[in-house]
């Protein structure tokens, strides 16, 4: 008896994760999080659209995401935009989408763009799926990333190659956030690049015509070049 009276009043301490697993775990509220994993802020009338449900409820959900620290706000004229908090909600999606394609959980219905979100798909502000998680690799295999565990720093030679690119590595570093990160694709269930490193990048190759984003979708189209040019930076 006195073992499980111990367990009932740990479970009372510390961080309480009910309360984030109830939010992400409706499935209205889930498919509206996902939308926002593109990295764009959205009208709650578009994350209706997304869930599937009426605006008055999508504005219940929102305001139960807002208070929870999952999204935020933005006000432009007389207009209302929402987008997740910060990169930590989005590695945090993106983590437990890994998780669920692991234990098998998918969607009964792949839509036409599934390999498409499979080969190069945005993760809130960074580069993912098959593209995201070579990326990755080639830079730990060169040397350019180090790699320890779950924690990722950018080394000296690998500050060169970026700058190369056209990235200011000091601007990368002077923001609050890590340069570098890794975070678990669930489609490769590997880990692909994050951070502000992984956020120019992808930025850098939008920039430069290598690659656009499918209008609707979390799916990044590279044109033959661009697809080129990628597998030559990163083979």
């Amino acid at each position: 008896m006195r073992e499980c009276f111990d367990y009932d009043r740990s479970m009372k301490e510390g961080p309480d994760i009910s309360q984030i697993g109830a939010l992400i775990g409706d499935p209205a509220r889930a498919n509206m999080l996902t939308a926002l994993m593109g990295g764009q802020a959205l009208t709650a009338t578009e994350l209706a659209g997304a869930a599937g449900i009426t605006l008055q409820t999508a504005s219940s959900h929102l305001s139960k995401l807002e208070t929870g620290g999952l999204v935020a706000q933005r006000k432009q004229g007389r207009h209302r935009y929402f987008a997740l908090s910060d990169d930590e909600v989005g590695l945090l999606l993106e983590n437990i989408m890994g998780f669920a394609a692991n234990r098998g959980l998918m969607r009964t219905r792949p839509g036409p763009k599934d390999p498409a979100l499979r080969k190069a798909r945005v993760c809130y502000n960074h580069l993912a799926g098959d593209f995201g998680v070579r990326m990755l690799d080639r830079l730990v295999a060169d040397g350019d990333v180090m790699l320890d565990g779950d924690e990722a720093d950018l080394t000296l030679s690998g500050e060169a190659r970026i700058a190369a690119l056209g990235i200011d590595v000091s601007s990368l570093k002077a923001q609050r956030r890590p340069v570098c990160r890794t975070c678990l694709d669930w489609s490769e269930r590997r880990s692909h690049l994050a951070g502000s490193l992984g956020e120019a990048l992808l930025g850098r190759f939008i920039a430069d015509g290598w690659a656009r984003r499918e209008k609707d979708s979390r799916a990044i189209r590279f044109t033959p070049e661009g697809e080129r040019q990628f597998t030559a930076l990163f083979p």
